[in-house]
C-alpha cells in the first residue's frame, strides 16, 4: 500500500477509535476535519430506528416541520400512550431502547423532535417551552391521542413539566429523568448574550464536544460516543451556523424560562428517576469556583423536587449519571414500568 494511502487509513482507524471510546486518555485526541464526513443539520441520511413523520407548523410567519415517531405497540396494546421527551444535546433517537421496550409491554410510544432539533426545522425565532409545548399538543391532537404518560429527560423534564402545567387533562402521568432546572440557574450562573452563546456554538470542536459528552455517564461505553460524533459531523455542514443559533436560543429559553418555582402546581401523578452521580449544571463552567459544590447536587435536588411536586415519589440510580435510560436501562425501565403499572 502506497506510504499516503497508509497514513489516510491510520487517520481514519484513530479517528473512529476515539469515537467509539476505545482510546483511554484523559483528554480526547483531536479529529482531524477530513476523517468525519459531513451531516445535515436536520440530519438527511441519517437512520432512525423507526419511521419518521413530518407536521407542519407555522410559527412567526415562517412554515416549518415537526419530525416524529409513532411507534404502535406489540401485539393487541392496551389503549395507553407515552410520549417520550428528548434532552437539548439529543433527539429522539437516543429513545430507542425505551421505544421498543415500552411498544413490547403494549404501549404505542409518540416521540417528537422538537422545533430546533434532530431531524426537525432548524429556525430563527424565539424559543420557549410554552410553545415547544403546544406544538406537542398539536401533533397528539393530529393522532388522536387524548391522554398520555409524558416521559422528560433533561431539556425534555423541564418541557413535560411545563406541558403538565399546560395540559393537565392530556398528561395524566409525568417521568421527569434528571430533568436539568431542578434549580433555577439565574442566580448561580452569570448571563451572557445570545451571540456569545452562538460564537461559543461555533466553536466547539469535536474534542470538546466528544469530553462533554463523557461526563454524562459514570461508566462511558463504546455505543455511547455515536450522538458526539453526529455533534462533529453536523458541524462540517455548511448549514452548521444556523443550527449554533438554534441551539443558542434554546439555551436562552432554558436559562430564562425556570420551570422549578412552578412543580407545587403539577398535578400529575409524578415519578423522579435520578441518577446519583449527575452533577449537571447548564452554564456550569460559568460558576464561581467556590459555588459548584452547593450547585447541580442531582441527589439532594431530586428529594427536594419529590417534596414539592403534590403526587410524587423518587427512584434514585446508584452508580448513573445524567441519562440512566442508557447507563442504567434495565433498572430504568424496570422503574418505568411499574410506575406505568400502578393504580391511581
Amino acid at each position: 500500500m502506497p506510504k499516503t494511502n497508509t497514513s489516510h487509513f491510520m487517520r481514519r482507524i484513530l479517528t473512529i477509535l476515539l469515537f467509539m471510546g476505545m482510546i483511554i486518555s484523559p483528554i480526547p485526541r483531536p479529529a482531524a476535519a477530513n476523517d468525519l464526513t459531513p451531516l445535515s443539520i436536520t440530519l438527511e441520511g441519517y437512520d432512525y430506528p423507526y419511521p419518521v413523520s413530518f407536521l407542519p407548523l407555522s410559527t412567526e410567519g415562517q412554515d416549518l416541520k415537526m419530525a416524529y415517531m409513532d411507534v404502535q405497540p406489540r401485539g393487541g396494546g392496551n389503549g395507553k400512550t407515552v410520549v417520550l421527551l428528548h434532552g437539548k444535546n439529543f433527539f429522539g433517537a437516543y429513545w430507542q431502547k425505551t421505544i421498543a421496550f415500552l411498544a413490547d409491554n403494549g404501549y404505542r410510544v409518540v416521540v417528537p423532535d422538537q422545533i430546533g432539533f434532530g431531524k426537525s426545522s432548524k429556525p430563527n425565532i424565539h424559543y420557549s417551552f410554552h410553545a415547544l409545548a403546544a406544538n406537542t399538543k398539536k401533533l397528539l391532537d393530529t393522532l388522536g391521542i387524548k391522554e398520555v404518560t409524558v416521559v422528560g429527560h433533561s431539556m425534555g423534564g423541564m418541557l413535560a413539566t411545563r406541558f403538565a402545567l399546560m395540559y393537565p387533562e392530556t398528561a395524566t402521568r409525568l417521568v421527569l429523568e434528571n430533568p436539568i432546572g431542578l434549580e433555577d440557574y439565574r442566580p448561580i450562573v452569570p448571563f451572557i448574550p445570545v451571540d456569545e452563546q452562538y460564537r461559543a456554538e461555533l466553536n466547539a470542536t469535536a474534542e470538546g464536544i466528544l469530553a462533554y459528552h463523557r461526563t454524562y455517564f459514570v461508566n462511558w461505553r463504546p455505543e455511547f460516543g455515536a450522538y458526539a460524533e453526529v455533534a462533529a459531523r453536523q458541524k462540517l455542514s455548511g448549514e452548521f451556523p444556523r443550527l449554533a443559533m438554534s441551539s443558542a436560543l434554546t439555551y436562552e429559553m432554558i436559562y430564562e424560562q425556570p420551570v422549578c418555582h412552578e412543580f407545587g402546581n403539577v398535578k400529575a401523578k409524578t415519578l423522579l428517576i435520578i441518577g446519583q452521580a449527575d452533577r449537571t449544571v447548564v452554564g456550569k463552567a460559568r460558576v464561581k469556583k467556590e459555588l459548584l459544590p452547593q450547585v447541580g447536587q442531582y441527589p439532594e435536588l431530586g428529594r427536594k423536587t419529590a417534596r414539592q411536586i403534590p403526587r410524587a415519589r423518587l427512584v434514585a440510580l446508584d452508580n448513573a449519571g445524567h441519562i440512566p435510560h442508557m447507563e442504567q436501562t434495565e433498572k430504568f425501565h424496570g422503574a418505568l414500568l411499574d410506575f406505568l403499572k400502578e393504580q391511581d
